[in-house]
């Protein structure tokens, strides 16, 4: 496993990188004409996750920098694992995060008659070969890291023939695995991804674009490289993981120069590793597929689609990708990163409400049955523009049962019998009695209030107390299904060494739950984001809520909510 050292960034946006200095040192140099041309190639074969988003901002984000285009092209190549659904996600993703393609929109299978031509003129230049052998046979040749490999017997195969192979292949004449077509490079190199590399294969497989046109289809380190140079993209941006491929992608186009438009320059940086998370495809596929979740944009996951679903926003995620930078070495960032970019950006733009979660009924003794009255609560403390709401204040109310202690421990100042509290925007009231059930659970307690005390009057300026808590009206308080989500994992390394990741899975990642809120939060509609005063950031889900009936997800707590509040493992639950 890589370095398991975890960077908590601090607050400060990272501007420059080296990938910039390239492209400002190819802009003074004039080595593209001043172009700056990216492109963003998933794979339709799954849903994009946290660590896509990382190379999708740089990708677009250095096109939009330089005045330049990023395209979106899709690697198609495998059409055993692809659907059209996974097509439409990720194009909803990335439009999502505030991209536009334009015009700039492509498909590795638009290049497939490309691709076959320019596969027949390597065998005709003897640069390629159609192999024979099966799979096993030739992985046992290809030789390890520290021995080479062994020419295949049907390495020195007539051109005549291997063309003649090759048309047959496309005409669909043989089974699956029964030829390959390599390229013919150096079966003693060094880099086991020069040895000969197979860069076509049979398979008799509907394709979801261009039908049962082919029975072959190209290897992504060949067609990566001929689409980018099709696309006359400048700069093509990797991940660490194809460092080793970058000999194989410019020996490609150095074969099929002056028949392609240019010779990109692949550039490599890391990836994203994140702590309590996976993002193998492979990985996110099975915890679908085995039901630990519920679907792709289960808000647990950190598909872009689970993460868009618990409440974050495509500026939090474009500002943790500014926030965690780009680099050549491989590190680990925090997932607490991450989590101050949603809370710097709703602290902004999210409107207060109040909830309470699990409630525990207040009765004011003294305030009249049949009386209620208006509170003023801002809307936003910080910004005053936004105004003012109403909370009605009436006899019997919902406090956060947390808020009430009958035996307070040293340092506690929210209520218990013969204390005082402020109530956020209203009274101070005191505990004068507790009413239990016969089995000693605490069913409601009772208190008095004073009525001079009320939040904005003179009386409340004079007197002072240091507890303050919020609290609903029972009678206008609303009652909602909110989704208290924690980490899936609670392990920060679920996938670390040979253990099964599995095994990491935090049982207590959901908790569902029936909370009451105010009762405009009925109008509220699907993905609108809310600060739950005191409690946390939560957003009505886009997929459950109904019109005068949202369901709330826990997008993120208050940062000093996530430092209190502790497992009996010492570990810290969102």
């Amino acid at each position: 496993m890589k370095d398991k050292s975890v960077t908590n960034l601090s607050t400060d946006s990272i501007t420059s990188n080296f990938i910039r200095s390239i492209i400002d040192n190819d802009k003074r140099t004039g080595k593209w004409l001043g172009r700056v041309e990216t492109r963003f190639p998933p794979e339709p074969n799954g849903y994009l996750h946290i660590g896509h988003a990382k190379s999708i901002c740089l990708n677009f984000g250095l096109a939009n920098d330089y005045k330049g285009v990023c395209h979106l092209r899709f690697d198609d190549t495998n059409p055993e694992k692809e659907a059209q659904e996974y097509v439409d996600a990720i194009c909803e993703n990335v439009a999502w995060l505030g991209f536009d393609w334009g015009k700039h929109l492509h498909y590795s299978s638009d290049y497939f008659d490309k691709l076959y031509a320019f596969a027949e003129h390597l065998i005709n230049h003897g640069k390629a070969y159609v192999d024979s052998l099966n799979a096993d046979e030739i992985r046992e040749q290809r030789g390890t890291l520290t021995s080479p490999g062994k020419n295949s017997p049907y390495r020195e195969r007539a051109v005549a023939e291997s063309l003649d192979l090759f048309q047959r292949m496309r005409a669909g004449e043989f089974s699956d695995g029964a030829h390959v077509l390599r390229v013919k490079i150096d079966m003693a190199s060094p880099n086991i991804n020069m040895r000969d590399p197979v860069i076509y294969r049979i398979r008799h497989v509907h394709h979801q674009r261009t039908g049962d046109k082919w029975s072959i289809y190209p290897m992504y380190d060949y067609t990566h490289c001929v689409s980018d140079a099709l696309e006359n993209i400048t700069h093509s941006l990797c991940t660490l993981e194809f460092e080793d491929h970058r000999p194989l992608y410019d020996w490609v186009l150095d074969q099929l120069q002056g028949i392609v438009p240019c010779h990109p320059q692949q550039i490599e940086f890391a990836r994203l590793n994140l702590t309590y998370t996976v993002m193998s495809k492979r990985k996110l596929i099975e915890l679908v597929e085995g039901g630990n979740v519920e679907g792709w944009d289960d808000p647990r996951l950190s598909t872009l689609a689970g993460v868009r679903r618990r409440g974050y926003t495509p500026k939090s995620i474009r500002l943790f990708a500014d926030r965690i930078g780009v680099s050549k070495a491989d590190s680990w960032i925090d997932v607490s990163v991450l989590e101050d970019c949603l809370r710097e950006d709703l602290n902004e733009c999210a409107p207060r409400r109040i909830a309470v979660l699990r409630p525990l009924k207040v009765i004011i003794d003294n305030y009249p049955d049949d009386q209620q009255e208006d509170c003023q609560a801002p809307n936003h403390p910080q910004k005053p523009e936004w105004g003012k709401r109403v909370a009605p204040f009436s006899k019997v109310l919902y406090i956060e049962r947390d808020d009430f202690m009958e035996q307070p421990s040293k340092g506690y100042f929210r209520l218990s019998p013969g204390a005082e509290v402020r109530l956020r925007y209203a009274f101070i009231i005191k505990c004068v009695q507790v009413e239990k059930s016969t089995d000693g659970e605490i069913e409601a307690i009772h208190c008095t209030y004073d009525p001079d005390t009320k939040s904005g009057t003179a009386g409340a300026a004079k007197r002072k107390v240091k507890g303050n808590i919020h609290w609903l009206s029972a009678k206008h308080a609303l009652q909602v299904e909110a989704r208290l989500y924690d980490r899936l994992f609670a392990d920060a390394y679920p996938d670390a060494g040979s253990k099964n990741y599995r095994e990491s899975l935090n049982p207590d990642s959901k908790e569902t739950i029936i909370a009451y809120v105010e009762q405009s939060l009925s109008e509220a509609e699907p993905e609108q984001r809310f600060q739950f005063e005191r409690i946390g950031y939560f957003v009505a889900d886009r997929i459950d809520s109904q019109s005068g009936k949202p369901v709330f997800n826990r997008a993120v707590t208050l940062r000093d909510s996530w430092e209190k509040v502790v497992d009996s493992k010492g570990q810290s639950k969102g």
